[in-house]
C-alpha cells in the first residue's frame, strides 16, 4: 500500500521541482552549505506538496483513468490504493507540509500555499479551459523558481530567468498536449476532455512561437544580464539550449515520444547528456572564471 501511495505521488515528476535550485546556481551560492541545505529542504517540501496534488488529481480522474489503456494501471484507478487512504493522505500531507514550509521561510510558505491552491484549481477546473490549462502549468514552474529565490539572499539572480522559465514551460506544455492529441487521434481512449478544444495546426503554431522566443529570451539573458560575468562566456551555453529544444522536437515528431518532459529527461540519453553538459558549463563559467 505504501508503494502504491508513493507511485501515486509520481516521484518521477519531482524532477520538475529541480527548478527550485535555479537561484542557488545562478546566484553563485551552489557551494554555500547553508544555502544548499536550505534549498534542498525546500525541494523536499515542494515535492511533497506536488505529490499531494497528484493524489488529488488521481482521485478526481479515477473513473476516466479506468477507461484509459495506460492510466488504468494507476494505483487508485486499479484499486491498488484505496480511496480512503488516498483521501486521508491528501488531507494530512498539506496539514503537515504547509506549516513546515512557513517554518523554513515565511515567503516560501506563502508560495507553497499559492502553488497548492493553483494546482487544486487546475485539478478541478483550469485543466478544462483551453490555453489556460497550459498557462497554469507554466505558472507552476515560475513559482518553483521563485520558491528557490526566497530561500537564499539573492544578489545576482536576474528576472530574465523568469521569462525563460515561462516560455520553456509553455513549450513543454504545448508539446505534451500535442502528443496527447496524436494518441487520441490514433485510437487511444481520450480521458482529457480539453483535447477536443485543440488541433494539431494550433499546437504546432504555439510550439513554433514559444520555442523560438525561448531561444531568443535565453540568448538575450546570456549577453545582457548585468549580473553575469562581463566576459560574455555564458553565450557558450546557447548551443546546448538550442540542441535540447531541437532534441525534444525530434523526439516528439520523429520518435513519437510521449511528450512528458520528466520522462524524456529520465529516459532519453542525448537529452540527459545535453542537460548535464549545459549545467557543467554554467557552473564552470559562474564559479571558475
Amino acid at each position: 500500500m505504501l508503494i502504491a501511495l508513493l507511485k501515486t505521488m509520481r516521484p518521477k515528476q519531482w524532477v520538475k521541482n529541480g527548478a527550485v535550485f535555479a537561484a542557488l546556481v545562478f546566484d553563485e551560492k551552489l557551494f554555500n552549505p547553508d544555502y544548499f541545505w536550505h534549498t534542498l529542504t525546500g525541494f523536499v517540501l515542494l515535492s511533497l506538496v506536488s505529490g499531494t496534488v497528484y493524489i488529488i488529481n488521481d482521485l478526481v480522474d479515477a473513473e476516466k483513468d479506468r477507461a484509459h489503456p495506460k492510466k488504468k494501471f494507476r494505483p487508485i484507478a486499479s484499486g491498488a490504493l484505496s480511496r480512503k487512504l488516498a483521501i486521508t493522505m491528501a488531507v494530512l500531507l498539506p496539514l503537515v507540509v504547509i506549516p513546515l514550509s512557513y517554518l523554513l521561510d515565511v515567503k516560501f510558505g506563502l508560495l507553497m500555499t499559492l502553488y497548492l491552491l493553483i494546482q487544486l484549481a487546475y485539478s478541478f477546473k483550469l485543466k478544462h479551459m483551453v490555453i489556460i490549462d497550459v498557462l497554469t502549468i507554466a505558472a507552476g514552474f515560475v513559482i518553483r523558481v521563485a520558491a528557490g529565490v526566497v530561500l537564499i539572499d539573492v544578489a545576482r539572480f536576474w528576472p530574465w530567468l523568469y521569462v525563460v522559465t515561462t516560455l520553456l514551460s509553455l513549450f513543454l506544455g504545448f508539446g505534451k498536449r500535442r502528443q496527447e492529441l496524436i494518441l487520441a487521434q490514433n485510437g487511444v481512449k481520450n480521458t482529457r476532455a480539453i483535447l477536443d478544444d485543440y488541433n494539431l495546426l494550433f499546437l504546432d503554431n504555439m510550439i513554433m512561437i514559444v520555442s523560438a522566443t525561448t531561444v531568443m529570451a535565453y540568448s538575450l539573458y546570456t549577453f545582457s544580464a548585468p549580473n553575469l560575468p562581463p566576459n560574455h562566456l555564458m553565450m557558450l551555453t546557447i548551443p546546448f539550449v538550442i540542441y535540447g529544444i531541437f532534441r525534444y522536437l525530434y523526439t516528439l515528431h520523429v520518435l513519437n515520444g510521449g511528450g512528458d518532459p520528466s520522462e524524456m529527461l529520465l529516459e532519453d540519453r542525448p537529452l540527459q547528456i545535453t542537460v548535464v553538459l549545459w549545467g557543467l558549463v554554467i557552473v564552470s563559467i559562474l564559479y571558475l572564471f
